[in-house]
């Protein structure tokens, strides 16, 4: 599995191009995708035993707070709604549940990095639909009915895993344990994943693209300047607390299958193609920094 991890997001991005009208039409899948790779994540861990640091919470603080900064200052800046979109879903999209995988292979520590695939999906859970009922598709309604219309959706998504897993774990560890034994297979539903969010996005540039092309240059370099922001910010704030490798992986590896699916339902889809560039900007400083680790024999 090791050696096809490499070929998967170009690979994604090929068959999107290729596939993006029948990725369109079944995008519908993402969110189940996206529950199942979570729940078989949570269960390979005790739920029970996971500690959460002070890193853990100045994290998902920064998260919170820069996200909807961002998203204001981006539009007092330029006045550009799609761009300053981006920016929101691009600092507020939770962590990547592949992170504990890579960020162990470079050394950071598998408790920190587990703990926060669950503080920071939970997180996610709360705050999007907050700013999501007053930002994007839903300003029409009440605050009220909005918040609760968009709870009610993206809950079951990203923290309904979580409390599934720990009931499994407390009330039938046979069970997850028997589903613990395919976590791996999370890995193949990101891979699927992946391709259905990306070809949407790629989907909906070919259809509405034309005479938005400085839009999207402008969500293509904000999208690099804030991936390189995350990883740069995230390595000071973990070399504060001992764990420099961790901090800039939980900040910077974004989940962003499930960041495209909630910018295409819940904003203007145009700026998912924001996290799509944040998707390949990340995997090639990734792929960067384990082939370093590699060569340097550490």
């Amino acid at each position: 599995m090791s050696k096809s991890r490499g070929y998967i997001l170009p690979g994604a991005i090929v068959l999107g191009l290729l596939l993006h009208g029948w990725c369109g039409y079944l995008a519908w899948l993402a969110p189940y995708l996206i529950f199942v790779i979570l729940l078989l994540n949570f269960v390979a861990v005790d739920l029970r035993k996971l500690r959460i640091k002070a890193m853990n919470y100045w994290l998902v603080f920064f998260q919170a707070v820069v996200s909807i900064g961002g998203y204001f200052a981006i539009k007092w800046l330029s006045a550009d709604e799609t761009e300053a979109q981006g920016v929101l879903i691009g600092v507020l999209c939770p962590v990547a549940s592949s992170v504990v995988v890579v960020a162990s292979m470079l050394g950071a520590d598998r408790t920190t990095t587990t703990a926060h695939t669950i503080i920071g999906n939970l997180m996610v859970a709360i705050v999007a639909p907050l700013y999501f009922s007053f930002i994007g598709l839903h300003q029409d309604l009440s605050f009220g009915n909005s918040f609760l219309m968009i709870l009610g959706k993206i809950s079951p998504v990203i923290a309904l895993p979580f409390f599934v897993a720990l009931a499994l774990q407390v009330f039938r560890p046979s069970v997850s344990d028997f589903l613990s034994r395919y976590k791996g297979w999370s890995f193949y539903l990101w891979a699927i994943c992946l391709l259905l969010t990306l070809g949407q996005t790629i989907d909906f540039i070919y259809l509405h693209g034309r005479g938005n092309e400085g839009t999207i240059l402008a969500l293509g370099i904000s999208s690099v300047i804030v991936c390189a922001f995350h990883f740069a910010f995230g390595k000071w704030l973990g070399a504060k607390y001992g764990d420099r490798v961790a901090g800039g992986q939980l900040l910077g590896q974004k989940n962003t299958a499930m960041g495209i699916w909630m910018a295409n339902t819940y904003l203007n889809p145009l700026s998912s193609v924001f996290l799509a560039f944040y998707s390949i900007s990340q995997n090639l400083f990734n792929s960067w920094q384990l082939w370093e680790k590699g060569r340097n024999g550490v």
